[in-house]
């Protein structure tokens, strides 16, 4: 069994969360520039199975999507074009962000490290990937 990649997708960082091989248990993996996100991908799959990709798809609280949904799309068109035997889906991410701020605030994170870039995106792909995990069930 292989693992299930969750992706926070943003203009200038991206989020990337990871479950075990098993798919229990979902750990923040990294944060790199959105531009290296193919390249990253491609070393990544050739190092660990992965058997499918969660994206986050944001939203209003209209249920409508934001702005930043086309470059979402995008980058998951090109996902699948170079990944085509990974299963790709989207899960609404919204309130993602807030709830990785509180989480930070909860688990006692300084502001100094809550202010650290990427911090935020890493633990936003892992919500991401829990409630696709959750969902699954």
């Amino acid at each position: 069994m292989g693992r299930i990649l969750a992706i926070d997708y943003g203009k200038k960082r991206t989020g990337l969360a990871v479950t075990d091989p098993l798919q229990i248990i979902a750990t923040a993996l990294d944060v790199i520039d959105s531009p290296k996100l193919l390249k990253y991908l491609r070393s990544y799959f050739q190092k660990e199975p992965v058997d499918a990709i969660v994206i986050g798809l944001p939203k209003t609280l209209k249920n409508e999507e934001e702005e930043m949904a086309s470059l979402v799309r995008s980058i998951a068109a090109q996902i699948q074009k170079n990944f085509p035997d990974k299963p790709l889906h989207f899960l609404d991410e919204r309130f993602t962000s807030k709830i990785a701020l509180q989480t930070m605030i909860d688990g006692g994170m300084k502001k100094k490290d809550r202010q650290v870039k990427g911090n935020a995106d890493k633990i936003a792909a892992t919500i991401i990937l829990q409630d696709f995990m959750s969902s699954k069930k």
